[in-house]
């Protein structure tokens, strides 16, 4: 898989990709994470990729001419595709959800758009990019971190990423159809067994594996019900 974001801070992706899983994934030759700068894309001697909006108003807005020369050159790297998807991260778009992450991660190529300042002029919205993703009910500085959080979500779902792909089945927000209820991940423990009064389940020391996966289940159930109880109305 190919992952190309477009951005016009660069450095901030230094340090997360390069560490941990993202790293691994990269290494193993099994995603492609492709960081480019918006400015390179710009026409004139002060690589401008922004301008103040016409009507008046605060701040700046991403021109539409660098994003599209931007998007086009990195299509054309890349063999064409129907299974490609331009997104652009954004206060405004659908909320980022664990099947969003799942979609994505069957991409062949997947280009980020990460916004900034006062966000992008309209027309990128209506004719550059194929769905808009936001990752919370809240404003952030820039797409730039949002940017990460999908990468992050959508690279360990690609086959071969983790090292065990069964881990996948019990996590939180996971499904293993569309008409089951998404259930957050049960509790787990480790050693030591007992700490500072604080002791281990009897079930999940018991060897009972029938026993430990209706306790994991029952657990499942009750700490949705108790935190995120809507996830089990849908």
């Amino acid at each position: 898989m190919k992952i190309d974001i477009l951005t016009i801070f660069p450095q901030m992706f230094a340090g997360p990709f390069d560490e941990s899983m993202i790293q691994r994934a990269q290494e193993k030759h099994l995603v492609q994470i492709g960081i480019h700068d918006l400015r390179f894309w710009a026409k004139d001697k002060h690589k401008s990729v922004d301008d103040r909006p016409y009507g008046g108003g605060p701040g700046m807005v991403l021109r539409v001419d660098v994003i599209d020369r931007a998007i086009s050159q990195i299509k054309a790297q890349k063999t064409k595709t129907k299974i490609q998807r331009v997104v652009l991260l954004t206060p405004q778009g659908q909320l980022f959800k664990q099947k969003t992450a799942l979609k994505l991660s069957k991409l062949k190529h997947l280009i980020l758009i990460a916004g900034h300042y006062e966000g992008v002029d309209e027309r990128v919205r209506k004719y550059l990019v194929d769905e808009e993703i936001s990752i919370g009910d809240y404003v952030l500085t820039g797409g730039e971190i949002p940017a990460m959080v999908v990468t992050d979500a959508v690279v360990r779902l690609i086959p071969g990423v983790l090292g065990d792909a069964h881990s996948l089945d019990h996590e939180s927000f996971s499904t293993i159809g569309e008409d089951s209820p998404r259930l957050l991940e049960y509790p787990q423990y480790t050693r030591p067994e007992l700490f500072k009064r604080w002791s281990v389940p009897k079930v999940l020391i018991s060897g009972n594996h029938a026993e430990i996966s209706r306790w994991r289940e029952s657990q499942s159930r009750k700490r949705t019900e108790t935190r995120r109880p809507e996830l089990l109305r849908k």
